[in-house]
């Protein structure tokens, strides 16, 4: 896309009247630019038989155990009414009724992608005021990002709808505003964190872009004040850890672009190279001194982001869940990465910013497909494995990535598998007191402790003589740790006894 064509996209909307207007005339302009982006945009959830995506395994096999669950299948445990943390489960569940569970997750997941690319998309256009074409590679590296990967698709969509809000109200009216609000809403259903997120900077928003001078400082200066004050009020009220986020990018947001190994550090560090440089002789060639810095709150945004990142701790164990929060740090950066290309949004688009963007993106997806081929080539060992068990056969799993790998979760392949056949012990939800399904103590098909299920992820449970018969899928070649194998347990051993470990490897 050229600047001239960029910028005629947006021009006409801005007499149009409201938000909500403007983006409608945009959709009736562009929909044949639009629909193709966003056909072209799925393609990664179906260049495989399954989505690999971490927890999203988990969120479908439990969405299978609320079918059951209904029909009085699944004894020991039960379902309770929440209003957050449930939009995912709940579709993959009402969907996995009508279409199967594995179209049901290639619907939903679609959907929640085209969600956040174009949420991210209509937040970069708002800050900039300008359609930002040029910056499609980097907002699809973004889309299937550290967040996706790791299938937390309630935060995800959350995000998704938030950036909506956002945009909403950053340059609506009052009507605009009201169906923010209700967008607001909708993340509290899909995630509490996203809808903590999205509120807090709409509020930032609305105050920045209605102060000048000292006061503009005088926000900002609270608003990090008020960062520490809950940093302290955190340490000193729970029980915290904090993991090492001393190396700038794994707070920056480029973090996002960190999957499968070193290979992605690499590609970020060049996107956020180029995209600097780029920016920086952007800048550099303004002459007018207000254009040049009319990307200051969204600037001032990531900086707050990028303090809080440095601030809040990775676990965080509150009184009202068993199982602790986690990894709200690594999640947070979507929205400081999705910041940082609000400002480049406000760079006059050229040929060669999109040029170097894709190439960066076609290295980035090209990776991508070999290393979630090879996790999908996994997950077909799984399934041939269980289909030989019994139906209702308690299964634990140790199965891991590799040491320098970001995405964690890739056992959760086996949930899965599961799906129709067998029971996976180790099923960390509904013990966690997180999610909408709940276990009864002393269930016969979920460990009622997420203690006890976080010890069969790791390998350490011990195996009582109540919990036979149970079954161990595990990595049985050190050499190789996509090999998979299957053993049936004894009471008395640790589930992790035999197999391949990160801290067992040659």
């Amino acid at each position: 896309m050229t600047s001239e064509t960029t910028t005629s996209a947006v021009d006409e909307p801005q007499s149009a009247g409201s938000a909500l207007k403007q983006g409608l005339w945009f959709l009736r302009q562009q929909w044949s630019v639009v629909v193709p982006i966003s056909l072209a945009l799925s393609l990664p959830v179906f260049w495989h038989q399954r989505i690999e995506a971490g927890d999203l395994a988990s969120h479908t096999y439990n969405a299978w155990l609320a079918q059951l669950i209904e029909r009085g299948q699944a004894p020991g445990l039960h379902i309770v009414r929440q209003w957050n943390n449930i939009l995912i489960d709940v579709a993959l569940a009402r969907l996995g009724i009508w279409l199967g569970f594995a179209a049901a997750e290639k619907v939903v997941v679609s959907a929640c992608v085209v969600m956040f690319f174009w949420g991210a998309f209509t937040l970069i256009a708002a800050t900039s005021q300008r359609a930002p074409w040029f910056l499609i590679p980097l907002i699809a590296m973004l889309t299937y990002g550290w967040t996706f990967q790791m299938g937390f698709m309630n935060y995800y969509l959350s995000l998704g709808l938030g950036f909506f809000a956002i945009a909403l109200f950053w340059r609506g009216r009052t009507l605009d505003r009201a169906a923010g609000i209700i967008l607001l809403g909708l993340t509290l259903l899909a995630h509490p964190m996203g809808f903590i997120c999205v509120a807090g900077i709409a509020t930032y928003v609305i105050l920045a872009e209605r102060t000048i001078g000292w006061h503009r400082w005088a926000l900002l200066t609270a608003t990090l004040t008020a960062i520490v004050a809950v940093h302290f009020y955190i340490v000193h009220h729970f029980r915290t850890q904090y993991w090492e986020t001393s190396i700038f990018y794994l707070m920056n947001g480029a973090d996002q672009l960190v999957l499968y190994g070193d290979r992605y550090a690499k590609v970020a560090m060049v996107a956020l190279a180029f995209g600097s440089v780029a920016l920086l002789y952007d800048r550099r060639r303004e002459k007018d001194t207000v254009s040049r810095w009319r990307f200051r709150t969204p600037l001032e945004l990531w900086a707050i982001l990028l303090f809080t990142a440095a601030m809040i701790p990775e676990l965080i164990q509150l009184p009202q869940y068993a199982g602790p929060v986690g990894l709200p740090v690594s999640r947070l950066t979507s929205i400081t990465a999705a910041m940082g290309l609000c400002i480049l949004g406000h760079m006059h688009p050229r040929k060669w910013h999109f040029a170097g963007f894709a190439a960066i993106a076609a290295v980035y997806f090209a990776l991508m497909y070999q290393d979630t081929g090879t996790l999908n080539q996994m997950e077909a060992q799984a399934e041939e494995l269980v289909i030989k068990l019994p139906y209702g056969r308690r299964v634990t799993e140790t199965i891991w990535p590799r040491p320098d790998w970001r995405i964690l979760f890739v056992n959760h392949m086996v949930d899965r598998a599961c799906i129709g056949r067998c029971f996976t012990y180790s099923n960390y939800e509904p013990a966690s007191g997180q999610f909408r399904i709940r276990a009864y103590p002393g269930s016969p098909i979920v460990a009622d402790s997420p203690k006890a299920a976080e010890a069969m992820e790791e390998g350490k449970y011990v195996v009582r003589t109540e919990d036979l018969p149970m079954t161990q899928i595990y990595q049985c070649d050190a050499k190789d740790f996509t090999r998979l194998c299957m053993r049936d347990l004894v009471a008395g051993e640790e589930n992790g006894r035999i197999g391949y470990q990160p801290s067992h490897s040659p």
